[in-house]
């Protein structure tokens, strides 16, 4: 689809819409004269230039791509009218396409019943999933591997509620027997799991933790906020399945956090959480006067801790999800790629005389360092520090990497022969998140193999 050409068609449905109202008179205090737009705005353009080619496959760094031009498009035409999803009264087209692209959220996870809605981050999804925990187990903790998302540990500190960090396998996924000592205690109301962590994607065994949850009586709370999309490839044929087991017990657990602005194709920001019980609305009870008055409907405000939200990002979801849906062989197919280009680049690097794979990957985050002379946890953090450095400022052929640290005893565990001469290393870090990666893999790799050797 041509970008430009749906943005024009964009504005004028607006427009004409907006023409059945009567015409009036825009105010002067609003008016910019396009001379001075026009210098203005070229300096704007200017200041974007300071950011890393986040569109491009040579940006393999952080969690970042573009939107879905669909995406961009259902944005910027719902944000002409900028509705706010809070009330139906703000937003009643908006409101409804939330609705139902929540739907096909909780029908990717198997929820047969739900409650949910958008929000404008992982984070507030995940603070309004704890806030739920608390309520049902008031004075109870909540348990948390240590490779989870540090915003729970700091949701923790908002709620008032006591956090308990869980250490992990030498994957990265929490304990399961250090989860259960723990529980034994009885100081702990519910556990976070973890579906794709955010350092190494590594998925938590929430199939497994599902037997604690009965013999406990705690909540399970899954964060899918960045690994979420994947289930849509559980039990899948071909190179890029995985393993159904923990993405089908997703569907038991009592709530879910996903992230459509990360592999949903969406811009910033947009979050959903999800409940199994419906019920769980009643926390969210409040009283707002001037706001609810249109409708019998429930608003999305009254199941929601935030107030407004832009109802452009629903928007923008849905009209996404109408071409792309959270099935297999829609969305499906864009994290295949990725996933793709995973393996086969921990493939080469398995190969290499240059690099070594950290581990295998679990989804599309693969993790590896340079092989030194004398392969030891000094030298390997001041390589992989100066090719993040050297890819980076490269102006004829850069990469953009990232770097996750990793203290000596996980390095040891899956490198023995390297030497602990510090307390940790930092080692490189790709997420191959665009689709694009699949067919760029092997110019990664003899780019990094290049910085490697040198």
């Amino acid at each position: 689809m041509e970008l430009q050409h749906w943005l024009g068609r964009a504005t004028h449905a607006i427009q004409d819409w907006a023409g059945t109202f009567g015409p009036y008179q825009p105010h002067p205090a609003l008016q910019v004269d396009d001379d001075r737009f026009a210098s203005v705005f070229e300096k704007f353009t200017g200041r974007l230039k300071d950011n890393y080619p986040f569109f491009h496959p040579r940006y393999a760094g952080q969690m970042l791509k573009p939107p879905h031009p669909a995406a961009v498009v259902g944005y910027l035409t719902a944000m002409l009218i900028n509705p706010n999803n809070h009330a139906l009264d703000g937003g009643p087209a908006t409101a409804a396409m939330e609705r139902e692209a929540v739907q096909q959220l909780a029908t990717m996870f198997g929820y047969d019943t739900h409650l949910g809605h958008l929000t404008t981050s992982g984070t507030i999804a995940n603070l309004e999933a704890l806030f739920v925990a608390r309520e049902l187990h008031p004075g109870k903790g909540v348990a948390y591997s240590t490779e989870a998302h540090y915003t729970h540990g700091r949701m923790c500190g908002v709620l008032g509620v006591e956090g308990f960090p869980v250490p992990t396998d030498d994957l990265g996924r929490m304990d399961l027997d250090a989860l259960e000592e723990l529980l034994r205690g009885g100081r702990v109301g519910t556990v976070v799991l973890t579906a794709g962590t955010t350092g190494l994607g590594a998925v938590e065994p929430v199939h497994e933790a599902l037997a604690l949850r009965e013999r406990y009586g705690v909540r399970i709370h899954v964060d899918a906020a960045y690994g979420g999309f994947f289930t849509l490839l559980a039990g899948a044929e071909g190179p890029e399945a995985l393993p159904a087991e923990p993405w089908r017990a997703v569907a038991q657990a009592d709530s879910i956090v996903v992230d459509p602005h990360k592999h949903g194709l969406q811009p910033y920001g947009c979050g959903a959480v999800l409940f199994r019980d419906p019920t769980v609305g009643r926390f969210y009870l409040h009283d707002s006067p001037y706001t609810y008055f249109t409708s019998d409907e429930l608003h999305l405000g009254e199941i929601s801790l935030e107030c407004s939200r832009a109802g452009a990002a629903a928007a923008a979801l849905w009209l996404t999800f109408q071409l792309l849906p959270p099935t297999h062989d829609g969305l499906g197919q864009v994290l295949a790629a990725g996933r793709r280009a995973a393996l086969h680049w921990a493939e080469l690097i398995e190969r290499s005389e240059h690099l070594e794979l950290y581990q295998a990957p679990q989804l599309d985050i693969v993790s590896y360092f340079p092989k030194t002379g004398q392969m030891a946890l000094s030298e390997i953090d001041a390589a992989s520090d100066r090719i993040l450095q050297e890819g980076m400022n490269d102006s004829h052929d850069p990469v953009f990497l990232s770097t996750l640290r990793v203290n000596a005893d996980r390095f040891a565990a899956l490198h023995p022969k390297v030497t602990a001469d510090a307390d940790g290393a930092r080692i490189l870090r790709s997420v191959l998140m665009k689709p694009e990666s699949e067919t760029y893999v092997h110019h990664l790799h003899q780019r990094l193999e290049q910085l490697a050797r040198s």
